[in-house]
């Protein structure tokens, strides 16, 4: 029974039982505590602590899931992996134990014909906790399982908790006898890997104190109303089914590892080591493409991380398995067409998450190639000077430059018989975010110590902003700083921080920019302003260059702005405030601003989110923005109480800090928000808005660039003129385009592989000549040369092993080919049996080989592949691999 069907007869069978289908909530959790989603009933905690009242008495899901605690486990045992799916039955105060035996009793033996699983009852264990009477009569009495295949377990395995306070209770777990072959009898209680649990049933029907671990804390009492939580692990029940022997068999991810076999050529079951790598590839990238679906984005922090970690383990391992070129489109491939009928969104979203991977894959393979380089020289030298430490500056070089994660440093070190000095790595990290925060400080203050600041705002009080009134005004300087430094008086050329009295300038703030301009003095004296900052509350400090002239202070001045980019920045700012509220009503409150920037003509906006914003959304989203503008609405700021402006729902601004007067702007009857910015008087003065896409930048918060006014026009303008040149080169109208172009790209597609094939063919025609020429080195015989430049690595890799396979299996034979592809010379070397058995080994002719080209490379004793950065020397390496044939035998 496929994965699809078993997800389809759970939540049918439930839901004809009169329980509400609720669908998988994203992987990104919408809970602070958690990056991802952990378990099935993560997403109905609100609902078992009381916070939030169900939707159903009795609800259904399946739920994906992630872990990555073991991640380094995954793939060396048969039952770790970082994404499974949990199906779960969950009751508010409806049925409890008795009700949850019989109906999973029910689906697990009901015949497959009947809709159920039609697992022989016979192989079904139960066990229950210590002292529940209850669960172990009901499932004698009522379900019927004899008394000898219902064991009691203590409370580390059979009584369950959320690890905090709240609702907790005993728990029963079905499991299922494998077989003799994986274990001795005795049921779960003796052995857990061939009793393997399939359910877990908890009772809620207690209430929790303070405690730690999963014994120590203490029962309070019942709770009002009684609850069930169920959990059964598809994957589990997919490899009973499916009758594998453990989950990566099953058939979401052997297909998977079926295409990393076919793009590496390394069989399934060949080899321990090669096995594992496989099992990474197939759970990292279905993982992967989970993740990405549901908006997480590679990074260095948070979820971001962890998909970028499991993403560049998984096409590492490829590379260890002798992949050269980018493989993860035709993995992910594979992954979201089997996925893909169970989450839709998959398919529809295609295009998308291939994106995002192929990034990630580009950039680490770039990545790769260098860092590699450096690490093993690094390792080099660590060995020579008899250290068995790799220094953290080097770890911290390989992060900082090439993007490696630490773990995978780890690892890589690992596999060279080195640790990592992780403290000294950390301390560079620290350091180098400690001189991050310095920076920000530093656009600022301009590198000023703020005790300058407060002194000239002790001395002439607060400066009066008259910008939302006003864009120019009679002013006075009353500070003036110079590289930082509290000067009387500044010259021609210098850099300087001019603090006035009054200023039209907004200063930098609530997501809008500084504003820019100028102040000319009396004097004639120029000074070009590029920025406007408030360090210090109350100080507008004004950053530029002195043009003409000398400056001083008390002298008076004329402060003016650049009004054509205040203007634009005013739309965008607006704009900002109509994106906000039209989210606000697509997706609802949890929509709340997590940050802004308001430049001229262009704004982002930041929100939070648990999932990726469909792309029907954010055209409805779009619409509705452009519809208020077309209303000619009127935008006001009144400045009130901030308990008025709550009372009046006003919306309160991501990362502000209000007093008990606060300005809020009101945009006719469509937005309503907190904000010290400046705006448009009304709508129809922005023109047009144009959201450009939106994107996760971590930890739940989704990011929306876009264009207004004329940037916006000139867009579409390009836009337009672009689709006008499609037209014109496919002739056909715009709503044809996208198909005529798929069908030649189509065409193009069809024509490379032809070209390829032909290629390929021209290839192995060189192979019986080969084979004829080998020279023999002390009876064996050798096979070595140089191949047309731009030789693709598979190609290469089939002429290698067919040259191989023409020479008589009872000589020792060793082909070692090279070519140059890309301006970089590759290696492949492929021995026989009679030449292992007299020591030779193909992973070790590639090493010194590749050594020799600059670069690295390995495989097995069978066949390897390696390249450099050196093509000159492969005349070099071709002599290397002679004389270690000499030498070994």
């Amino acid at each position: 029974m496929e994965s699809a069907e078993i997800r389809r007869r759970w939540l049918r069978f439930f839901e004809e039982r009169g329980h509400k289908v609720v669908p998988s909530a994203s992987l990104i959790a919408d809970d602070p505590t958690l990056l991802l989603v952990p378990a099935g009933m993560v997403p109905f905690k609100p609902y078992f602590l009381g916070q939030v009242k169900p939707p159903a008495p009795r609800v259904t899901s399946v739920q994906k899931c992630v872990r990555t605690p073991d991640i380094e486990e995954v793939g060396k045992t048969t039952r770790h992996g970082t994404f499974f799916q949990m199906c779960g039955n969950f009751s508010f105060g409806d049925y409890f134990k008795e009700g949850a035996c019989e109906l999973a009793w029910e689906l697990l033996t009901s015949p497959q014909d009947k809709g159920g699983y039609g697992l022989d009852p016979e192989k079904l264990w139960i066990t229950v906790y210590l002292d529940d009477d209850e669960a172990e009569r009901i499932w004698h009495e009522v379900v019927g399982v004899p008394k000898e295949r219902i064991q009691r377990l203590g409370k580390s395995e059979n009584f369950w908790s959320m690890g905090v306070p709240g609702p907790c209770g005993p728990c029963s777990e079905i499991n299922y006898d494998r077989g003799p072959e994986f274990g001795p009898e005795g049921g779960p209680a003796v052995n857990d890997e061939r009793y393997v649990e399939i359910w877990n049933l908890v009772f809620m029907q207690y209430e929790r104190g303070e405690g730690t671990g999963k014994e120590d804390f203490e029962i309070l009492g019942d709770l009002p109303s009684k609850n069930i939580d169920t959990g059964l692990g598809l994957e589990r029940l997919a490899m009973i089914l499916q009758g594998v022997q453990n989950m990566y068999e099953t058939d979401t991810l052997r297909v998977v590892i079926d295409k990393a076999t076919e793009l590496t050529g390394v069989a399934y079951g060949a080899a321990p080591g090669s096995d594992v790598s496989l099992r990474v590839i197939a759970d990292h990238m279905r993982t992967s493409a989970m993740l990405i679906g549901d908006g997480v984005t590679p990074g260095n922090e948070g979820r971001g991380y962890v998909l970028r970690r499991i993403m560049r383990r998984a096409i590492r391992n490829m590379r260890i398995l002798g992949a050269t070129g980018p493989v993860v489109e035709q993995l992910l491939d594979v992954v979201i067409t089997t996925m893909g009928q169970q989450y839709p969104e998959l398919l529809t979203d295609r295009k998308r998450v291939e994106g995002t991977a192929l990034a990630e894959e580009a950039a680490f393979l770039k990545a790769l190639k260098g860092g590699t380089n450096i690490l093993d020289t690094a390792v080099t030298e660590t060995k020579s000077a008899g250290g068995s430490v790799l220094p953290g500056d080097k770890a911290f070089l390989l992060h900082d430059t090439w993007g490696f994660p630490i773990d995978l440093t780890l690892e890589m070190a690992a596999e060279q018989g080195l640790s990592v000095d992780e403290d000294g790595f950390r301390r560079l990290m620290k350091e180098q975010r400690e001189r991050a925060k310095a920076d920000a400080r530093a656009k600022k203050t301009g590198h000023a110590d703020l005790h300058a600041y407060r002194e000239i705002a002790d001395a002439a009080g607060a400066t009066d902003f008259i910008g939302y009134a006003f864009e120019q005004g009679e002013s006075r300087i009353v500070g003036l700083l110079v590289d930082g430094v509290s000067s009387p008086a500044a010259s021609e050329g210098d850099e300087v921080e001019v603090v006035l009295d009054r200023t039209p300038f907004y200063a930098e703030g609530g997501g809008q920019i500084g504003d820019t301009g100028r102040i000319r003095l009396d004097s004639g004296a120029v000074i070009e302003i590029r920025d406007c900052q408030k360090p210090v509350p109350g100080v507008y400090v004004h950053k530029g260059v002195v043009q003409v002239g000398e400056v001083t202070v008390g002298a008076a001045a004329q402060a003016t702005i650049d009004v054509r980019r205040r203007k634009a920045i005013a739309r965008a700012h607006s704009a900002t405030h109509l994106t906000h509220q039209a989210l606000r009503d697509a997706l609802g409150p949890t929509a709340a601003q997590a940050g802004s920037e308001n430049q001229p003509g262009r704004f982002r906006f930041d929100f939070g989110s648990p999932a990726a914003v469909p792309t029907a959304v954010m055209t409805d989203v779009e619409q509705r923005i452009n519809e208020v503008l077309a209303r000619e609405l009127d935008v006001q700021a009144e400045v009130m109480g901030i308990d008025e402006a709550k009372k009046q729902g006003a919306i309160a601004e991501f990362g502000e800090k209000y007093g008990e007067q606060v300005r809020v702007v009101t945009i006719g009857d469509f937005s309503k928000e907190l904000c010290g910015g400046t705006h448009v008087h009304n709508t129809a003065q922005l023109g047009l808005v144009k959201l450009l896409g939106e994107s996760s930048i971590g930890s739940g918060v989704r990011r929306i660039e876009a264009l207004v006014g004329v940037d916006a026009y000139n867009f579409l303008a390009r836009e337009h003129t672009v689709v006008a040149q499609l037209q014109e080169l496919v002739k056909g109208r715009p709503e044809e385009l996208p198909e005529k172009i798929s069908g030649m790209l189509a065409k193009l597609k069809d024509a490379e592989k032809e070209i390829e094939k032909f290629r390929a063919e021209k290839v192995l025609q060189a192979a019986a000549g080969l084979a004829r020429g080998a020279a023999d080195i002390k009876g064996v015989a050798l096979v070595t040369g140089q191949v047309p430049d731009g030789t693709g690595a598979d190609d290469l890799r089939r002429l290698v092993l067919d040259v191989r396979g023409r020479i008589p299996g009872d000589r020792p034979a060793v082909v070692a080919l090279f070519t140059t592809a890309n301006g970089r010379p590759l290696t492949v070397i492929a021995t026989n049996e009679a030449a292992r058995e007299r020591g030779l080994k193909a992973g070790d002719l590639v090493r010194a080989a590749a050594k020799t080209l600059g670069g690295g490379g390995g495989g097995k004793p069978d066949v390897a592949q390696g390249g450099g950065q050196n093509p000159a020397a492969v005349g070099e390496a071709l002599a290397t691999v002679e004389r270690l044939v000499a030498e070994t035998v």
